[in-house]
């Protein structure tokens, strides 16, 4: 088999693993942060997508890069805010039932407002054709979507290490007392933390919509996707939902490839063995959760 065509399904992999790190690196900050499973975050990448097809009519596709992601954020902020800081210091198992109602709620909720059939996105012209290296050929599209992807990491992680919010968040994480002792109101944080754990989830949204297309049941059915690379990063790794994503992405690429009713099994196959081998996942830590 020529050496490119596997380099194609590699990069192809890749892409879909870039909006899976994207998505669980929400995921596993407001997990890792909050103590919450937020069965809701397919629900605000669905939401990232429909809000991007609104905002795309009028304002076209980089508008809706820039505003759906703030959108979806904001929804986080009042939702936490109203609902999810009341049940914090209760049993977690409300958490998740109150995630889990939301999921529910937002994906019926979509379908009255767009209708239960899947809308058109279609790719900006602007991002449109192939790029050619030698024999391999690669979507202008995906190529953006890798790098929105990685200047998305790039910045949560300088978020996160290299300023006083990142500060805060982190000692807050594993001595959240010591932190209330010297005068720091952690609530403030956890809101932020959440807003931006939606808001990649939203973004994420985005980037997939002109790919996969958007329709109400679309964050369902990433969700377990999200959960995989979670898992296997590690819970309260960033780095390690990183290594997660882009190792489920080239697996499941290569497996399309070589055996394609396999892709989807790929990921599950590939968590179980590093389970048996690293139960913590590839890079998991221990983290406190704070209030």
């Amino acid at each position: 088999m020529p050496l490119f065509v596997i380099l194609e399904h590699m990069a192809n992999g890749l892409l879909v693993g870039s909006y899976y790190i994207v998505l669980a690196l929400g995921l596993s900050l407001i997990f890792s942060l909050g103590g919450v499973v937020n069965l809701a975050h397919g629900a605000f990448y669905a939401t990232g997508a429909y809000l991007a097809w609104e905002v795309q009519r009028r304002l076209g596709f980089f508008g809706a890069v820039a505003l759906s992601p703030l959108g979806v954020a904001l929804v986080g902020v009042v939702i936490e805010r109203l609902f999810l800081r009341r049940l914090y210091r209760e049993d977690p198992g409300l958490t998740l039932l109150f995630t889990f109602g939301l999921a529910m709620a937002a994906e019926q909720s979509l379908r009255l407002i767009w209708g239960a059939t899947g809308l058109p996105f279609g790719i900006p012209e602007a991002l449109r054709g192939q790029i050619f290296l030698g024999d391999f050929i690669y979507s202008r599209y995906r190529l953006a979507v890798l790098a929105v992807s990685a200047g998305a990491v790039l910045g949560s992680w300088l978020l996160l290490n290299k300023t006083p919010f990142g500060l805060i968040v982190r000692a807050g994480t594993r001595d959240p007392e010591m932190v209330r002792a010297l005068g720091i109101a952690l609530s403030p944080i956890l809101t932020a933390v959440f807003a931006l754990g939606v808001g990649l989830a939203g973004l994420a949204g985005v980037m997939s919509a002109p790919l996969a297309g958007v329709q109400p049941a679309m964050g369902t059915e990433i969700l377990t996707a999200a959960f995989v690379i979670v898992v296997i990063g590690g819970l309260g790794s960033f780095w390690g939902v990183v290594y997660a994503g882009l190792l489920v992405g080239v697996v499941r690429g290569l497996t399309v490839l070589f055996y394609p009713p396999a892709a989807e099994a790929s990921m599950y196959a590939l968590m179980v063995l590093v389970l048996l081998v690293r139960p913590r996942g590839l890079m998991g830590e221990k983290f406190e959760r704070f209030e």
